[in-house]
């Protein structure tokens, strides 16, 4: 009987991965069950700030932008987030190369990603202290 590739098993034997994402996390850039995304097995090489990267996070995979290079590893964090991970070098497994949007190619290379990348990093801080201030409100209202 054959079990199901794991992701490092598929990275490993093929190189890369395509797969969709599950949850919100990535978004503006990935949908829940509509887009895909290609990750590269990672090189000898580190990853730098804006790079998305697959490792694995408390037992699941997780696809989130490293925000913060460190010497021992990364912080990452969703572009939909808030909370970050620490994540040390040996636990990222890939790096997104590609992805598919509404059916339209895309790659980690063209003009508009890094222009989106670029905007993602340089809102970062007052977005997340705005969904905070927003989670804060809502708990309140709630009550």
């Amino acid at each position: 009987m054959n079990e199901p590739l794991s992701f490092e098993r598929q990275l490993d034997q093929n190189g890369t991965l395509t797969y969709t994402n599950k949850g919100t996390s990535m978004e503006p850039l990935l949908r829940q069950g509509r887009d895909l995304f290609t990750v590269t097995k990672k090189g000898p090489g580190r990853c730098r700030v804006g790079d998305v990267v697959l490792f694995r996070h408390r037992g699941n995979y997780v696809l989130h932008r490293v925000i913060r290079v460190r010497e021992s590893g990364y912080v990452c964090r969703g572009d939909n987030a808030v909370g970050t991970e620490t994540v040390a070098e040996e636990d990222v497994l890939g790096v997104m190369s590609a992805f598919v949007r509404d059916g339209k190619p895309g790659r980690v290379e063209d003009p508009a990603y890094r222009a989106y990348t670029a905007l993602v990093l340089a809102v970062q801080g007052p977005r997340v202290l705005s969904k905070r201030a927003l989670l804060r409100m809502k708990k309140l209202l709630d009550k």
